[in-house]
């Protein structure tokens, strides 16, 4: 069943990144083709009747992957999108809705954005009736929706670029309802309320915490304390996961038990709370993912729990892609996958190698992080371009508070439906599990080699592959003596606790580095030895502040912030912490308030305070010369209070260092951008920094008359926002520029080569 599982989830990934209809026609040949042989030799044993089962999988997994992405290609919903028509929507609200700040979007306002399965379609003088999923964008102030609810909408129909789509609808008006939710959706709703009601008197990291660790609703989870737990390997308790569903129905189980509920019983237990979890974390592809691989991980608590959980492993792989093929080329999924494979096969030898001078219960909780964390770690590193070191470690130390934080919080949100105080009691002790796990976070990540930067190319890939799996083989025989494990703690110790050399970075001569921030913006301009203009600071402190020190910057004449948007100022004080900093400058336009009052705080804190820049100033610092261009000196001061104009007041500069000419554009929104063209017509630059990280709102024409060599994209990976879009790219590279992003390449540094730039990059 592992093998045959293999077979389809490879199937899944042709299938589903080859389409189109040719493809199709020859899968379904195929899959005829190769049940005749199994047919033909049912009665032969052995290697030929394996093989030829495989290939039937793999041929199947790929033919349902085509046609599904056939059908969602190409339907009446699809072909109305593309021409951009207005239509009406009869549906089923098939996910919570979620804001979308104005600061990421590319109108800059707040957006609500949620799912919704198409039932009946009326556009362009036709109405029919299909299925089909499209992304609703709605304004924030439009009437909310509610899960599973049956709604009528009027909005006009565009291209998606997500495969799985058939089509994006912008809402025009608020949604009507025409029929309310199932009674099971309303009641999973006031437990995920009760749930949020149960830890509202705590403070926010906490109370955005727990209700992440039951249930998945991670919406108001801080992005500072997300990047701590990807540092320290600790994000998956801040999805659904398959350890949930074994924490809350195995306590449902023990508590069964107490209550003698004996035989099937027990089993029909275990499967209402599977239900149950399901419904409150809702029936997404991530929950049921979650579902299935928790539910093989109470198998594996089982009698002969090892094989008989490896065969429901290979069985739920393939119902999974057979039933939702997008899951093969899913980065959840997969990492589910892997994870639960590495504890059932690598776990135990471990676990048994450890027992032989560790307590078996030690043993135990160090084994099943290790192969879990093992098991990924290629994947990982594929994904994100780093090797979390510590996440062992940090794994084993939250592990005694996961499961009591887990429980409690459900406990909590059940019992504040019977009795608030007692509801809230529970909370309480939840989040006081929980700020252990913050605790380890925080502290975690802010160690040297909290996470160590790995290539995301095949040769560095293929090379941490094979390093993988000599570990997985050689482990056991390293840690079953005393002597030989305890030299890999200090190794391992030693690896975290000392910062090692960045072999080759920052490049010599660079003179500009987009630093890799997520979805942000925070670049560095060298002003000399140890000193860096620094623009923008990214969302998040961390990831700025160890990019600057990669740099070696102990000194920044000069803070510019762009605009007042979350991700370019939130990571301030990042750019503080243990540097000298001597200015700060800023837009002229004072909005949104949480990000003037963010850096007046830190600024004020520091003793810098920070003013607005004028138009047309110019700076000469170290070899750097920097001119403002943008914003104009009538331009307004003051906004709506909702940031919807900070874009278009961002400062762009024009910088002159080494021979080069960069120019650095903030988040400029088109009008903007058609103004400098105006201003500026023959203005032409060497390296351009793409505006408002690649949105597909720009004036392209404008961006190609600059004629830059080298764009750089900073953009956030897995983004919400379609950034960066091809058509703000296409056409630069279309006329011979170099476009790198952030989000593929890291941190992006411009050098000088005989007078050209060409960029170096982190991965």
């Amino acid at each position: 069943m592992p093998l045959l599982g293999a077979a389809t989830w490879a199937g899944g990934v042709a299938g589903t990144l080859a389409r189109g209809s040719a493809l199709a026609v020859l899968l379904g040949v195929a899959i005829v083709a190769a049940v005749a042989v199994v047919l033909v030799g049912r009665r032969r044993a052995g290697l030929p009747g394996a093989v030829v089962g495989l290939l039937v999988v793999a041929v199947a997994a790929a033919g349902v992957a085509t046609l599904r992405a056939e059908r969602v290609a190409h339907n009446p919903v699809a072909a109305l999108a593309a021409q951009g028509a207005a239509v009406t929507v009869l549906g089923t609200v098939s996910s919570d809705s979620r804001t979308v700040s104005g600061s990421a979007s590319s109108s800059g306002v707040d957006q609500v954005v949620w799912r919704l399965t198409v039932r009946e379609l009326t556009g362009r003088g036709q109405t029919v009736r299909l299925r089909a999923p499209v992304l609703v964008l709605g304004s924030a102030d439009d009437a909310p929706v509610a899960l599973g609810a049956t709604v009528r909408l009027q909005g006009s129909l565009v291209a998606a670029d997500d495969r799985d789509l058939a089509g994006l609808l912008r809402l025009r008006g608020d949604p009507e309802t025409v029929d309310a939710p199932d009674v099971w959706w309303r009641g999973a709703a006031a437990v995920r309320t009760a749930l949020r009601d149960s830890v509202a008197h705590r403070p926010a990291d906490q109370r955005a915490l727990v209700p992440a660790l039951v249930d998945g609703d991670d919406g108001d989870v801080d992005p500072v304390i997300q990047e701590a737990f990807r540092a320290t390997g600790l994000t998956h308790l801040l999805a659904v996961s398959g350890t949930n569903l074994t924490l809350l129905v195995g306590f449902l189980l023990a508590l069964a038990r107490l209550c003698r509920v004996r035989g099937r019983w027990l089993q029909l237990v275990a499967v209402a709370g599977i239900v149950g979890f399901v419904l409150i974390a809702r029936t997404e592809p991530s929950v049921l993912r979650a579902a299935v691989m928790g539910t093989i991980g109470l198998v594996a608590l089982g009698v002969d729990g090892r094989h008989r959980a490896l065969r429901g492993l290979g069985t739920a792989v393939v119902v999974l892609v057979l039933i939702d093929p997008a899951l093969a080329v899913s980065a959840g999924f997969a990492l589910s996958v892997l994870a639960t494979g590495g504890i059932l096969l690598l776990a135990p030898a471990w676990r048994d190698a450890l027992a032989r001078w560790l307590p078996r219960w030690f043993a135990e909780a160090i084994a099943v992080p290790a192969a879990a964390q093992l098991a990924c770690t290629p994947l990982v590193a594929a994904i994100s371009g780093q090797v979390s070191v510590v996440a062992v470690v940090a794994n084993l130390l939250v592990a005694p508070v996961v499961g009591p934080a887990t429980v409690l919080g459900l406990a909590g949100g059940l019992l504040t439906l019977v009795w608030g105080p007692l509801g809230q009691l529970c909370g309480t002790l939840a989040c006081w599990c929980v700020a252990w796990l913050i605790t380890v976070a925080e502290h975690g990540a802010g160690l040297p080699g909290a996470a160590v930067g790995w290539g995301t190319g095949p040769v560095a890939l293929v090379l941490l592959t094979l390093l993988t799996v000599v570990v997985a083989l050689v482990g056991p025989r390293l840690l079953r003596r005393p002597a030989t494990g305890g030299a890999a703690a200090v190794v391992l110790v030693v690896a975290v606790a000392v910062r090692p050399p960045a072999f080759g970075w920052p490049p010599d001569g660079w003179v500009l580095v987009a630093c890799d921030v997520g979805q942000g913006d925070a670049l560095a301009l060298n002003a000399g030895p140890g000193q860096a203009v620094v623009i923008d600071t990214g969302p998040d402190p961390r990831a700025v502040d160890r990019c600057l020190d990669r740099l070696h910057v102990e000194q920044v004449p000069l803070l510019m912030l762009t605009h007042f948007h979350a991700d370019h100022v939130d990571g301030i004080g990042g750019v503080f912490d243990g540097r000298e900093v001597t200015a700060v400058q800023t837009t002229r336009l004072l909005d949104p308030p949480g990000g003037v009052q963010e850096v007046d705080e830190v600024t004020a804190a520091a003793g810098v305070p920070a003013s607005p820049v004028t138009y047309g100033a110019s700076y000469t610092i170290g070899a750097l010369t920097l001119q403002v261009l943008w914003p104009l000196a009538d331009s307004p001061v003051r906004g709506p209070g909702d940031g919807s104009t900070a874009n278009q007041a961002s400062v762009v500069l024009l910088v002159e260092t080494a021979g080069l000419w960069l120019l650095l554009t903030g988040d400029v929104e088109p009008d903007g951008q058609a103004q400098l063209a105006r201003l500026l017509p023959e203005l032409q630059v060497d390296v351009l920094k793409l505006p408002h990280h690649g949105s597909a709102h720009q004036d392209e024409p404008w961006l190609v008359s600059l004629d830059p060599d080298v764009v750089l994209v900073s953009v956030g990976a897995d983004n919400n926002y379609g950034h960066p879009a091809a058509s703000a790219m296409g056409p630069l590279e279309e006329a011979g520029a170099q476009v790198f992003r952030t989000d593929l390449d890291g941190d992006l540094a411009v050098v000088v080569d005989q007078g050209a730039p060409r960029v170096a990059t982190s991965r």
